[in-house]
């Protein structure tokens, strides 16, 4: 039981370490920089609406697109890792299975481009 707890010792002194010192850097950032609300903090910030307006007001499709396309590549990019991890373990079969997943994925992309989806007006 001594010898398991040693090798997990490091990871909770980490976590420790780590927690003690976001919560000294949040605290300093809060003490330290100046709290008044003005107009310009309390304005919309890339949403396109009001922030204190109807809850219920209609806004524009091209949010959820965006949103969808990082979602996308988000996804692709945990994909994409292990996949670099262990390209030379995984032989062709991996690698040509990744590129048709990428080639698709970038169809998917020219296709939303093509019609507009990512243009703002």
């Amino acid at each position: 039981m001594k010898l398991i707890f040693t090798e997990y010792a490091f990871i909770l002194i980490f976590l420790i370490v780590s927690t003690l010192l976001s919560f000294i850097l949040f605290f300093l950032s809060y003490l330290l920089t100046p709290q008044k609300a003005d107009q310009e903090k309390i304005s919309a910030y890339e949403c396109g609406f009001n922030p204190f307006d109807d809850a219920r007001a209609t806004f524009d499709i091209r949010f959820y697109l965006v949103a969808i396309l990082f979602l996308i590549f988000d996804l692709e990019i945990s994909f994409l890792f292990p996949w670099c991890l262990v390209l030379k373990d995984i032989g062709s079969f991996g690698f040509w299975s990744m590129i048709i997943f990428l080639i698709v994925l970038t169809l998917g992309f020219i296709y939303e481009w093509y019609k507009g989806a990512l243009e703002w007006e």
